[in-house]
């Protein structure tokens, strides 16, 4: 029988504003950097051709609006985002216990969450490294596994690292 696919990408969420002191970390919403990168990060997503069958996101509204603008150029409802309160603040072994809990069905998801959890979380999985995945970056592995229980215990492949500067965005 043959083993089915499973991809990761870990999606940094975009560049949020700090203009208001006011707003509780949590309540920081993007600025307008961070909403011009998210879409046009989707859209190198989209012209790859890769699909992304669960959207997961930490409940902070500057991860929130990141996963949807991102579901959004992928023709997919905001409604379909998962939020999962644990990835606010996570450390790395958070995002794997998160990443064992995707149901079997899905072969790719993403997840939008926050430095330093996700960098951590990234450095943890193969043998690439990065210093610091800057805002609205992709990490992106795979692992050939029937069930994402199986994600975490077993050979990940490294398959690509795209960040808004990469390409001069």
């Amino acid at each position: 029988m043959q083993r089915k696919m499973k991809t990761l990408y870990l999606i940094r969420h975009a560049k949020s504003s700090w203009e208001s002191s006011d707003t509780n970390d949590f309540d920081r919403p993007l600025n307008e950097r961070g909403k011009k990168n998210a879409p046009e990060m989707a859209k190198r997503l989209v012209l790859r051709k890769l699909e992304i069958g669960q959207f997961i996101s930490s409940p902070a509204k500057r991860a929130r609006t990141t996963a949807a603008l991102f579901i959004k150029e992928f023709g997919r409802k905001e409604n379909e985002i998962l939020l999962v309160p644990e990835l606010y603040e996570a450390s790395a072994p958070a995002f794997g216990k998160v990443v064992s809990q995707i149901d079997a069905s899905i072969n790719s998801a993403a997840i939008f969450a926050h430095n330093p959890g996700i960098s951590d979380f990234a450095n943890s999985l193969t043998d690439v490294r990065v210093d610091n995945i800057p805002t609205c970056g992709i990490f992106a592995v795979n692992a050939i596994v029937d069930d994402w229980q199986q994600f975490m215990n077993t050979k990940r492949t490294f398959l690509f690292f795209d960040y808004p500067k990469l390409a001069g965005a």
